[in-house]
């Protein structure tokens, strides 16, 4: 039961549609779930975690139904965005009540293992309501595998966390996505989704907007020039070459990082791939690099959330 699917599913608050007709199917590895603030991405995996009932449509894990459905919360993990209400716990406390509650044999035991898989050892037997966000939010994750489940929903869950921590937690969901569980995060900071997770999920205004890998996403975006940076033995001589190709929208010369550099703005791929060593042979120009600049996951999410 590794596999969520999201079948026609809406959500709606009186006269507020907050998710809108959403079909999606999250299956093992990591998956990022984007969207502006407001795009219905919390309610979403509120419904998936079987804490909100759908409007209409059907949340499934695996074959079984999620709402209304106690044993499908054996196999779900769920990291959410709120604070945690018991601050009078301490942190082997909260955890150790979800072990309980799912009725664990050893529930010592896998309260020591959660607690170290998220480095809160040292600071168990304190009072949650001393801890940093960071901390409580590791705390939260504590409790959300301790019953070591196949599916692990978490929203924001990095908020707050500081930067060891976070290098910790990405490090924590890439072995699990590794190891054949579904985790499905949602983040605002794109550059942590960009390191852990290929694939994405994308909501805009409650309706998915995209699904899949954010490069072939990229890819398929016809309407939307390809930008690239070229570097080559006479940057002057190649960017005067390429001014003339139809597939190039416009061409700038400036500097790039550490040097010189031609931008491009292509609108017609397959032509400029055979038309740039075509025109540098016949210039006797070498290329030294060629490379996209707009194709990182922060200019997939930018061209969808304006389209």
């Amino acid at each position: 039961m590794t596999e969520l699917v999201l079948e026609k599913v809406s959500r709606w608050y009186g006269n507020v549609v907050a998710v809108n007709d959403v079909t999606m199917t999250i299956g093992p590895g990591v998956t990022g779930l984007l969207g502006p603030n407001g795009a219905g991405k919390s309610t979403l995996i509120s419904m998936m975690a079987g804490f909100l009932a759908p409007s209409s449509g059907e949340v499934r894990l695996g074959e079984e139904r999620v709402w209304r459905n106690v044993s499908t919360y054996q196999h779900l993990g769920l990291v959410p965005e709120r604070e945690v209400s018991f601050s009078y716990l301490t942190g082997r406390q909260f955890v150790q009540a979800s072990a309980e509650l799912h009725k664990l044999r050893d529930s010592r035991g896998a309260t020591q293992r959660a607690l170290e898989e998220v480095d809160l050892v040292d600071p168990a037997d304190r009072p949650i309501s001393t801890y940093s966000k960071g901390m409580r939010q590791r705390a939260k994750l504590a409790s959300a595998l301790v019953h070591e489940p196949e599916v692990l929903l978490l929203d924001e869950p990095f908020n707050g966390v500081d930067p060891r921590q976070r290098m910790h937690l990405m490090a924590l969901l890439t072995r699990m996505g590794e190891q054949g569980r579904t985790v499905l995060f949602s983040s605002h900071i794109l550059e942590e989704v960009e390191q852990i997770a290929r694939h994405i999920e994308v909501v805009v205004s409650g309706r998915h907007a995209a699904s899949g890998d954010f490069g072939a996403i990229r890819a398929l975006m016809t309407d939307r020039p390809s930008h690239y940076t070229i570097r080559s033995t006479d940057d002057r001589a190649l960017a005067a070459a390429l001014m003339g190709q139809d597939s190039v929208r416009g061409v700038t010369l400036g500097s790039v990082g550490a040097g010189e550099a031609i931008m491009v703005e292509v609108t017609e791929m397959g032509q400029f791939t055979r038309a740039l060593p075509q025109l540098a042979r016949q210039a006797g120009i070498t290329v030294r690099e060629l490379a996209p600049t707009d194709e990182s996951l922060e200019s997939v999410f930018t061209y969808l959330v304006q389209s």
